[in-house]
């Protein structure tokens, strides 16, 4: 993806996509890594930072991971990792199925809860042999909650998004790609606006490319 701006492009357009100017006891929960697809029986480490407010770092924490697929639940505490605000859980799934994995931070009433993660049996491929990918907007959905927008901002593809309704409605927004794809990897590029900014979340180059599909209704491959 090319990160360039044209003239075309008015500043304005970026409206900040995680905004933090709301006090009280309240924090954004964000994945580090979050796996397209985890594999049944087999442990899997999931990571991930806790910000009061979006934005500092929440230390001397004891956050719980819960994952659920019908019946069954798997329970996990999460240990910090040594880095600020960072903490990092392991679990096995026992068997395959859409699992739906919950962060409790352990700071007032915050939590997550992912958009289902499939569990597949060791060595499974799609039906022409290929390995499984996401497509980019699908990938772009679940980075939305797993990356915190969903705590902040209205996006009417994802339910129970907005948990703290100090962002816009996202759902209708459309962006020039290449500003939203600087942004994201660079939020500093535009100043805050009434006092809220946006965090950089170290996205990688492929979340960005999700993350702008999904935004901008780019369905396309899906």
């Amino acid at each position: 993806m090319k990160f360039r701006l044209t003239h075309a492009i008015p500043l304005v357009v970026a409206v900040p996509l995680l905004a933090w100017a709301m006090p009280g006891g309240w924090a954004v929960i964000t994945v580090d890594d979050l796996p397209e697809r985890i594999t049944a029986g087999q442990p899997v480490e999931l990571a991930f930072m806790i910000r009061q407010h979006g934005m500092t770092p929440m230390e001397d924490l004891k956050p719980v991971v819960t994952a659920r697929a019908g019946d069954r639940d798997v329970r996990a505490h999460a240990a910090p990792t040594g880095k600020p605000g960072h903490y990092a859980a392991r679990l096995t799934m026992p068997r395959e199925g859409d699992w739906r994995i919950t962060i409790d931070s352990d700071f007032g009433d915050s939590r997550v809860t992912l958009l289902p993660l499939r569990a597949a049996a060791a060595g499974s491929r799609n039906g022409n042999g290929a390995p499984h990918v996401t497509p980019p907007w699908e990938r772009g959905r679940q980075l939305f909650v797993a990356k915190g927008c969903v705590t902040c901002h209205v996006h009417r593809d994802i339910e129970g998004a907005n948990a703290y309704p100090v962002g816009p409605d996202l759902t209708e927004r459309r962006f020039a790609a290449d500003y939203l794809a600087m942004y994201l990897a660079d939020p500093s590029i535009r100043p805050p606006t009434g006092g809220n900014r946006m965090p950089d979340l170290g996205l990688s180059r492929a979340e960005i490319t999700a993350l702008v599909a999904f935004l901008n209704g780019d369905r396309a491959g899906r």
